[in-house]
């Protein structure tokens, strides 16, 4: 068989209001998301088996809990995945989830439920473009791509989107007033990425807001900061 390779957009969440917690304890969130067109990409060989991850150059074998790992369980393939990753992990970009949509389309595995049960943000990388995610990520209302630059900052510091959630519920379930509900607890979580954000924010004049629960900060507009990635959105493919 032919070996494949995929790319895997990274997503970026523009807004974010989290609207209520079911009681098997999944938040309930109303966000708008965009693919942006920066890649992890993904070497497939359907006769092989295993996945291998490179990383700042360097190669290791995955784990079993990777998210393209158990992309190919939950879709009943098989299938040798090497993962060459380019979208920071812990930084708000849906890196892993937009790996799993990669796995998953090449599949043919589309259904948005199932897809879910990998992570909140699975569904909507599987739909790419833009869109209104509501639910616990499983609702895609496909929205029109407004062509748009972004800067993105993202510090070497890795958000557990967990740990942020749970500080959010912490604090009694603040709105946050930059259009992010789970910017006020990233920041008590995650008190560095005041320094980031003052960064990009003095570079670009504007208030920057936090991608989904950390750890980058965006602002709209093309903008020379050190450390910083200009991106474009995408359309779904």
């Amino acid at each position: 068989m032919t070996v494949e390779y995929l790319l895997a957009p990274a997503k970026v969440t523009l807004s974010l209001r989290i609207t209520g917690l079911r009681k098997d304890g999944f938040h309930l969130i109303d966000a708008e998301m965009v693919q942006v067109d920066l890649y992890d990409e993904l070497e497939i060989d359907p006769a092989g088996d295993g996945l291998v991850v490179e990383d700042a150059g360097r190669a290791q074998p995955g784990q079993p809990d990777n998210l393209v790992s158990r992309a190919l369980v939950l879709a009943g393939r098989q299938a040798g995945v090497r993962l060459r990753k380019r979208i920071p992990a812990g930084a708000g970009l849906g890196g892993g989830s937009a790996d799993a949509a990669a796995i998953l389309k090449w599949a043919g595995a589309l259904d948005l439920d199932d897809a879910a049960t990998l992570g909140a943000d699975v569904p909507f990388c599987v739909v790419g473009g833009r869109a209104r995610v509501t639910g616990i990520g499983e609702v895609i209302e496909a929205l029109d791509v407004i062509p748009t630059t972004l800067t993105l900052l993202t510090p070497p510091l890795h958000c557990s989107t967990p740990v942020v959630y749970r500080t959010w519920d912490d604090m009694g379930g603040p709105t946050g007033d930059n259009g992010n509900d789970l910017e006020p607890a990233a920041l008590l979580a995650y008190p560095q990425l005041v320094a980031w954000r003052d960064v990009l924010g003095n570079a670009s004049g504007q208030r920057p807001r936090l991608a989904g629960s950390g750890s980058t900060w965006f602002v709209e507009g093309e903008y020379q900061v050190p450390g910083s990635r200009v991106v474009q959105t995408l359309a779904a493919d």
